[in-house]
């Protein structure tokens, strides 16, 4: 025989009220801003983002993908930066004046060639962008003799003017006394248009010799 169920006894049959749900957690205020440190301070937000992610394992808190995208946006951003830093110091290490005896033979841009250095070998007619620059005792073929260089906030005044301007100072009163006379060709470097807009501003001189010399053209 069986009794009847108390009242008082536990029915598994009665269930409490459909819909109630235990309260969401809340986002992790660090994953909010872990996307805000990243798109502006770069490896700040990495740092943010990793400490987010730590508090949401921890406090079981949401917000995983927003840490994860200021942790994306903190290494984006930095690597950015890093990118345009080299650029800059490259950059500027190629149009940085060389001293105007090299010790050694070394490649440069043209626009780092100052007064009295010799290069290995007159390069072709046309745009010129690499030379190599050798000491002046060592044999060479060519050597600045003169510069001079147009405002660096000047507009392009065309190739004609921009020639004159460097042929003016091109003239065979700029070599030394002991310089030979026969076989020395002087040839006018200038601006082109396409490296004026590049920041070129460097106007050339360059004596070339009939055959490899020693010893430098100028005083």
């Amino acid at each position: 025989m069986s009794s009847p169920p108390s009242p008082h006894e536990y029915d598994p049959d009665v269930y409490y009220a459909p819909g109630w749900q235990p309260p969401a957690p809340r986002t992790e205020p660090l994953a909010v801003a872990a996307v805000a440190t990243g798109l502006l301070l770069g490896p700040v937000g990495v740092g943010v983002g990793a400490a987010a992610l730590a508090r949401i394992r921890r406090d079981g808190t949401r917000g995983v993908g927003l840490a994860w995208a200021g942790i994306a946006l903190g290494v984006a951003v930095t690597l950015t930066a890093v990118a345009v830093l080299v650029a800059l110091f490259v950059g500027k290490a190629a149009t940085a004046p060389l001293p105007t005896d090299v010790s050694e033979p070394r490649s440069a841009h043209a626009r780092q060639l100052v007064l009295g250095n010799c290069l290995a070998e007159l390069p072709d007619d046309g745009e010129v962008a690499t030379v190599r620059v050798v000491p002046c005792a060592d044999p060479h073929e060519a050597q600045v003799v003169a510069r001079t260089d147009f405002a660096a906030d000047a507009g392009w005044p065309g190739q004609d003017v921009a020639d004159a301007r460097v042929s003016r100072v091109c003239s065979p009163a700029v070599l030394s006394a002991d310089a030979p006379t026969d076989g020395v060709e002087l040839v006018v470097w200038s601006p082109s248009e396409a490296s004026w807009a590049q920041g070129d501003r460097t106007g050339l001189c360059v004596a070339s010799t009939a055959a490899l010399t020693e010893g430098s053209l100028i005083g």
